[in-house]
């Protein structure tokens, strides 16, 4: 039974990018009590699927919730290699592109440009997460005074090691030391919480208590919750569905982005 709020949103399609041909869109919901002048904390979703695949319909029901609640939230359109046959690098240049649009027309869209919550599931908790972490990889005609760092992560059995022995490694190789997030773990690193389930194949528990470890001793925050017994991709079905959901509510209440 879905015990949180979904409502109908507003939502607009607008392209963020153009590579060549090839046109990039986002999903944009926003909140039906929309006041034109004021600005609204935002949250940015990333789908899931190894960069490989994957479709925005997998967070849908987030971005219904938390336009309900007042947030404007957003569904990221992205590169992956089943579509466009690209690596993980253009993901990542993609995902900072979005965030770098939605802060460029932070005004126009009724954006706060410094509550803007990343979030993600698998591959695009990666990106979620890389967005704050790497500086290196970014679109060669992105504007780098943007920046692309979300201000809180919000990340759904994540992607986090991607070195030797780590998710994806085989396709990154040497340059996971950049594009991993947890070899890029600094002061200043954004409020975050976590869900992982505990018979995650990709994802051991002992990477998310570490990676957890190190955002707690540059003096940040990570609430780490662990479903036992739940394999990877446990959050897109009931009942950890609402449960994350309702976590997720009160990690925002706590940071002052979603009202009690």
């Amino acid at each position: 039974m879905n015990c949180f709020s979904q409502e109908k949103s507003n939502m607009v399609e607008l392209m963020y990018k153009q590579v060549d041909t090839l046109k990039l869109g986002l999903k944009v919901y926003y909140p039906t009590s929309l006041q034109k002048e004021q600005t609204y904390p935002t949250i940015v979703f990333f789908f899931g699927g190894g960069w490989n695949g994957g479709s925005t319909k997998q967070f849908e029901t987030h971005a219904l919730h938390y336009a309900a609640k007042n947030f404007i939230t957003v569904l990221v359109d992205y590169r992956v290699k089943t579509r466009h046959n690209t690596t993980p690098f253009e993901s990542l240049k993609d995902a900072k592109s979005a965030i770098r649009y939605l802060r460029k027309n932070a005004t126009k869209l009724g954006i706060d440009a410094n509550r803007i919550v990343g979030s993600g599931g698998s591959a695009g908790g990666h990106l979620a997460a890389a967005c704050f972490t790497n500086e290196s990889i970014n679109e060669a005609n992105d504007d780098l005074t943007i920046s692309a760092k979300p201000n809180a992560l919000v990340l759904f059995n994540p992607v986090i090691d991607n070195g030797i022995g780590g998710y994806g490694f085989e396709r990154i190789g040497d340059r996971y030391m950049e594009f991993s997030p947890i070899h890029n773990i600094q002061k200043g690193f954004p409020p975050t919480i976590f869900f992982l389930g505990t018979n995650d194949n990709l994802i051991p528990v002992e990477t998310a208590q570490k990676f957890t470890n190190k955002i707690e001793e540059v003096g940040s925050r990570c609430d780490l919750y662990l479903f036992t017994n739940q394999v990877h991709g446990f959050f897109n079905k009931e009942p950890f569905l609402s449960e994350t959901i309702l976590k997720t509510d009160v990690f925002l209440q706590s940071i002052a982005y979603l009202k009690p």
